[in-house]
């Protein structure tokens, strides 16, 4: 687009040009602007020498447009009025609401959160698209770079302040297992769980967690003599656990969406994991000034409210 024409276009001069169209008369124009006359004589030829046109010529009355004025009578209003909604915004209707919204967030958190959070988005705004990401590295770098809308991860040990942040909740560690796994008898201790092979879940967000002494507990369930799965995919680690001896370490907010955690039990861990995972909903202050992601926000967090609170 060749933007040089409006280089000499001054937005006060369309304003006055939209009085003297709707006033037909210099003096009226002038006080409906609180300016003097001089001075919007002087915006009258200003205005001429933009549009190369008279614009108006006096006759008894006051002033009469001309033909080229007339064109623009019926553009003006409804240009000012779009520059009007592009300085200030339009005021946010949800239901007439379109694009696309990203969330990053962990599969186990979506189970429990995505199908009430949909619900009530569709009721409200049923043309708003929702893009969920499962593995996102360097979730901070993303929201500040436009990439992600929000995110909700396990709690970092740091958040700049150009950060909003929203404590969702904490879960303690657990050990999951099918209901009917020998490790549901007796103490859980790391030489029995030594004895079963592993599922390692995936979590975009783990390596950047308060969670030393948690790492060091779980590494510490891995020995070389047992075979091991790591997926990203809770689903299917659900559905492993669910026919094999395998075991799963992870918050026990996985089994929060009791459909999805059919005929899985959490255990508790052995002594030195008992250090809660806590969550944080996340957006960067880009979004401060849209009202789409003002919107967002608060449904996000009443939906995770009304959700029962993580054991």
């Amino acid at each position: 687009m060749d933007t040089r024409p409006l280089q000499k276009i001054d937005l006060n001069l369309l304003i006055a040009l939209e009085a003297l169209l709707e006033e037909r008369s210099v003096s009226r124009a002038a006080q409906r602007l609180h300016i003097t006359q001089p001075a919007m004589s002087k915006t009258l030829s200003r205005l001429r020498s933009v549009f190369g046109d008279a614009l108006f010529t006096r006759n008894s009355r006051g002033i009469q447009p001309t033909p080229r004025a007339l064109e623009l009578e019926q553009a003006l209003p409804a240009l000012l009025a779009d520059i009007s909604r592009l300085v200030s915004g339009n005021a946010f209707d949800p239901w007439a609401t379109t694009g696309e919204v990203v969330l990053a967030l962990s599969e186990y958190v979506g189970v429990a959160l995505l199908p009430p959070l949909i619900r009530r988005l569709h009721e409200q705004a049923p043309r708003l698209s929702i893009r969920t990401i499962t593995r996102v590295e360097n979730q901070l770098e993303q929201l500040a770079g436009g990439n992600l809308d929000f995110a909700i991860h396990i709690s970092q040990s740091h958040y700049p302040p150009e950060f909003r942040v929203y404590e969702v909740g904490s879960s303690p560690p657990a050990i999951l297992v099918r209901e009917d796994h020998p490790l549901t008898h007796g103490d859980i201790t790391w030489e029995r769980l030594a004895t079963y092979p592993l599922i390692r879940l995936y979590i975009s967000d783990l390596g950047q967690a308060e969670l030393v002494r948690n790492s060091e507990t779980f590494n510490r369930m891995r020995n070389p003599q047992q075979g091991s799965l790591e997926t990203s995919h809770l689903m299917t680690a659900l559905e492993v656990l669910r026919n094999t001896d395998y075991f799963l370490p992870g918050p026990a907010y996985m089994l929060q969406n009791e459909a999805a955690a059919r005929g899985i039990v959490a255990l508790p861990t052995p002594e030195g994991a008992d250090h809660s995972m806590k969550y944080m909903l996340v957006m960067h202050e880009r979004g401060a000034n849209s009202p789409l992601h003002q919107w967002m926000w608060r449904q996000m967090v009443e939906t995770l409210q009304s959700l029962e609170a993580p054991e």
